[in-house]
Parts: structure tokens; sequence; C-alpha cells
């Protein structure tokens, strides 16, 4: 078990810095560009992610919000709760004005339809009464 946490534990670090290495914006790498940084992490197997890790980025916040974690401290959204939120709450009032307004079209339309049967059925039931 030893043994493969001596190469585990270099790869780990290796892939950590190289990750790091490649989200850093260019003008946080400090001494070399980038690529150059890149190519020591992976051709110096152990040494090159300690030295990035110690020398190779400015280790102070970015101003302006340019990591992803940065981004979200500074654009921060109050969420409410939607019983809480005016504009839903008044979209829930036309929604319902629109629906009371389609349901008594319905309710007119279905008492016209049933004074129209009845009519019918009374015309049939006269001309049944003369015969």
């Amino acid at each position: 078990m030893l043994r493969a946490l001596m190469y585990i534990l270099p790869l780990a670090l290796t892939i950590y810095a190289f990750i790091d290495c490649l989200n850093t914006p260019e003008d946080e790498a400090k001494h070399l560009p980038k690529i150059a940084w890149v190519f020591i992490i992976l051709l110096f197997w152990v040494v090159g992610p300690i030295v990035w890790l110690a020398a190779g980025k400015l280790r102070r916040a970015p101003a302006g919000g340019r990591t992803p974690s940065e981004w979200h401290r500074n654009h921060r959204h109050e969420w409410v709760a939607p019983d809480d939120n005016p504009e839903f709450l008044k979209s829930l009032k036309d929604e319902n004005k629109q629906d009371e307004a389609v349901l008594k079209d319905w309710e007119a339309d279905l008492r016209r339809r049933e004074e129209e049967l009845k009519k019918r059925e009374q015309g049939d039931d006269a001309k049944d009464g003369d015969s």
C-alpha cells in the first residue's frame, strides 16, 4: 500500500497543479508564461507541481470576479418564495381572471344549449299532442 502511495500522491499533486494552472488567468501566472508552467508541471513530475504551487501564480483573490466562486460572491440574487413574490402573485391573479372569464363563457354557453334543448323538447311535446 505504501508503494502505491508513492505513485498516487505525486500523480494527484500533478493533476491538481495542472488543472489549477489551466484555470488560472494568463495575467496571474508569475515569472513565466502560462504555457511554460504547463510544460514544467507535466515534464518535471514532482518538482514542477510544487514549484507551481509555491511560486507560479498570484495567491490573492482576483478583482472583478474572474473566477467562478468570486463571480458568485459578487452576483448573489435574493431568491424570494413564490408566495412572497409580487410578480408571481400578480401573474396568478391574471391567470385566475382569465380562467374565470373562460368559465363564465362556458356556463353561458351551457345555459344557452340547455334552453335550446328545452325548447326543442317542448316543441316536440306540442307536436306529439297535436297528432
